[in-house]
Order: C-alpha cells, then structure tokens, then sequence
C-alpha cells in the first residue's frame, strides 16, 4: 500500500464528509494511528478496509457531536474565483445525489477502492454494491444532462 496516495485519497474522502481542512487532516491522521497501532488488520491484508472503516466512523462521530452547530462550508472557497461552469454544475449534480449514492461514488471512482473494500467499509455484500454503484451512475448523468454537462 502506497501510504502517500492512500493518505492523499482518505484526506479526500474525510473533506468530502466534514467540508473542513483542519478536521480532515485530524481525522485522517487519527486513522493513520490506529492502522499502524494495530498490527491484526495489516497481518490480515486489511489494511486498507480498516483504514477507512475508521475514518468513515470518526468521521461520522465528529458529524454528530457537531450536528447542533452549523459546520463551516469551504467547498465554496475550495476553487478559485473564476470556477468553471462545468464544476458548479458537477458539484449541483452530486448535491442531487443521496448521501448513499455520493459515498460510492467517492469511493469507487474518485479513491478507486476495489469493489470488495468498499463493500465491507459500508457493510454491504459485493453485488449490492455493484447494484447501488450502477444506479448510483445512472443517477449522477441524470443529474449532469439536467445540469448541461453531459447531454
């Protein structure tokens, strides 16, 4: 496991989760720790399982000790002032999206987890996987051909 990519990508799914640098790079930090901490998982060839199994936990923890304050929005300042149509319009795409179907995405596409790892970070069998993943596409062009993008 490439722990520079590995920990760009975590890094990418934590902000996409909290919207917040500091606490992203916290949590992915923290993951890191209790990979390298346990020596069960990476004997295992877990590793990338666990990784993310406890950054999606914490990451859940920190939502929910927050949810009564409003968590800073920096997706909007994220990208320079001059952004493209095209990312506002990805972006409004996603938003259209669940939460389930955004998860997926992240996962499978954007961090290219293997199918089998994603499956067993949100407890799910593989084909249901497979199932949620291809709607969650179709819906994702739905969304862009509504936003212009790809239609």
């Amino acid at each position: 496991m490439d722990i520079e990519e590995q920990y760009d990508k975590l890094y990418k799914f934590c902000y996409y989760r909290l919207k917040n640098r500091e606490l992203a790079e916290d949590v992915c930090q923290e993951s890191f720790l209790h990979l390298l901490q346990s020596d069960t998982y990476k004997a295992q060839g877990k590793a990338l399982q666990y990784l993310y199994t406890t950054a999606r936990n914490l990451c859940t923890d920190l939502y929910r000790k927050k949810k009564t304050e409003q968590m800073p929005d920096e997706l909007a300042c994220s990208f320079p002032e001059d952004e493209t149509l095209e990312r506002l319009s990805v972006k409004k795409a996603l938003e259209k999206l669940g939460e389930d179907e955004r998860e997926i995405l992240l996962l499978r596409y954007v961090n290219e987890l293997p199918a089998s790892t994603v499956a067993a970070i949100l407890g799910i069998s593989r084909f249901s996987l497979y199932r949620r993943a291809a709607k969650a596409v179709e819906n994702f062009k739905k969304a862009l051909r509504e936003e212009d993008i790809n239609g």
